[in-house]
């Protein structure tokens, strides 16, 4: 906009000069400026016409730490040159796809790969893909839109968790242990002969077929469990920023733990309670694993409402057999007691601690502020050390989650005394 101010006063003092004076020179300067106006106009005008391009990205889904690619093709279909075009596509990612400016000439074809990490979970929009010319005075420009908005999820990183068992109680399932059962599962494992007192119903008669002789079929019993996650959004409790922020750390246990259970073919449910309760009923398989991670990507520390209230309404649907997973910052321990009353039904309960000092202290780190005052960080410390003291008293299993370090050196089952907060 400037440059067209100042090529019109220009023009303008042009014009009147030559018509004022008379002078050829001037007249010659005004004419020159029609045919670089008129030209550049028609440049800008035509500059689009006869284009061909597209882009497409790898797919609809990602996880953190992987790199989106996205594929860009331009194609001149015109016999006259394309001097100067400049492709983007606006998006709201952390790490905006990049542009480019290329030339074409006459019925020429580019095509390119364009790849920016993904460093942030969430819903981002990828816009149309702009393609803009101009002249070379910068004095007229010409737009085109191509293709249609589309969406990307960027799930959490799934860290693996290899030292951690998860908690078992006898039900049918899909994974199997190594002790023999008489009642009749899922799991056949192999066959044996037939002997006195076994039930008809299981002789497999196809073996016994090939035998020649009485086959029945033996059986594993399943150890395992449905799992329920109850992760703590209440922003009141959150603290920390960018990576090191509690909500993130939250956010990649709940996706660990979750993968994990429904990588053993366990039936996961899920409660979260941000600015509103979501609530996924237990199911199992892939599918659920792509409800959970969805999930999981969109959600924010802006809840209101505390633990304690999250527990009290949801663990009423648990029943006998099922495993509660706490995940939350909260040195708070008014919500250990709803938890308390689940051993008595058949309940297996398991904590996720994700220690807020020791984020607040990350944070500000990364960002060159003061540490955590001494008072306050000596305040919080005696608040963990009476919340795992009350852990301790019912014993239940905690696991305290800092920055830093992977998942799967932080929540491992090496026995008893190693996974327990003791008293």
């Amino acid at each position: 906009m400037l440059r067209r101010i100042q090529f019109a006063i220009i023009s303008i003092v042009l014009i009147v000069g030559a018509f004022s004076t008379g002078a050829d020179f001037l007249f010659f300067l005004v004419y020159l400026g029609i045919l670089v106006v008129g030209g550049a106009y028609v440049l800008t005008r035509f500059g689009l016409a006869d284009l061909e391009a597209g882009y497409v990205v790898d797919g609809p889904h990602a996880h953190v730490g992987d790199t989106l690619r996205a594929t860009y093709t331009v194609r001149n279909a015109s016999r006259l040159p394309k001097p100067w075009l400049e492709v983007h596509n606006p998006t709201a990612l952390p790490v905006p796809l990049p542009g480019r400016a290329i030339a074409l000439g006459s019925r020429a074809e580019r095509s390119w790969v364009a790849r920016v990490p993904l460093t942030r979970r969430g819903h981002f929009r990828i816009e149309p893909m702009i393609i803009r010319t101009g002249d070379p005075f910068g004095l007229f420009e010409s737009y085109a839109s191509v293709g249609s908005p589309a969406t990307l999820i960027v799930y959490p990183a799934v860290q693996p968790l290899p030292r951690w068992r998860l908690p078992s109680a006898t039900l049918e399932g899909s994974k199997t242990s190594p002790e023999r059962t008489i009642q009749t599962t899922a799991m056949v494992t192999s066959i044996r002969p037939y002997v006195t007192g076994d039930a008809y119903n299981r002789i497999h008669w196809k073996s016994s077929a090939r035998q020649q002789e009485l086959q029945v079929k033996e059986f594993d019993l399943e150890q395992t469990a449905d799992i329920w996650i109850f992760l703590d959004l209440d922003a009141a409790v959150h603290t920390g920023g960018d990576d090191t922020a509690t909500i993130e750390t939250c956010v990649n246990v709940a996706a660990a733990i979750a993968s994990r259970a429904l990588a053993e073919n366990r039936s996961l449910g899920f409660t979260a309670a941000g600015a509103r309760v979501a609530v996924l009923p237990a199911d199992r398989g892939p599918r659920q694993q792509q409800k959970v991670l969805q999930l999981l990507a969109a959600v924010e520390a802006d809840g209101t409402m505390p633990l304690r209230e999250l527990l009290v309404e949801g663990l009423p649907r648990l029943r006998r057999g099922m495993s509660a997973v706490v995940i939350t910052p909260s040195l708070e321990r008014d919500w250990i007691r709803p938890l308390t009353t689940l051993r008595g039904r058949g309940i297996g309960t398991t904590v996720c601690i994700v220690d807020p000092l020791a984020h607040d202290e990350a944070t500000r780190g990364a960002r060159g502020l003061e540490p955590v005052p001494a008072a306050e960080r000596e305040d919080r410390s005696r608040a963990a050390k009476a919340q795992h003291y009350a852990l301790a008293e019912y014993d239940l299993l905690a696991h305290v989650i800092r920055p830093g370090r992977a998942l799967g050196e932080q929540i491992r089952s090496t026995g008893m005394a190693a996974a327990m907060v003791r008293r």
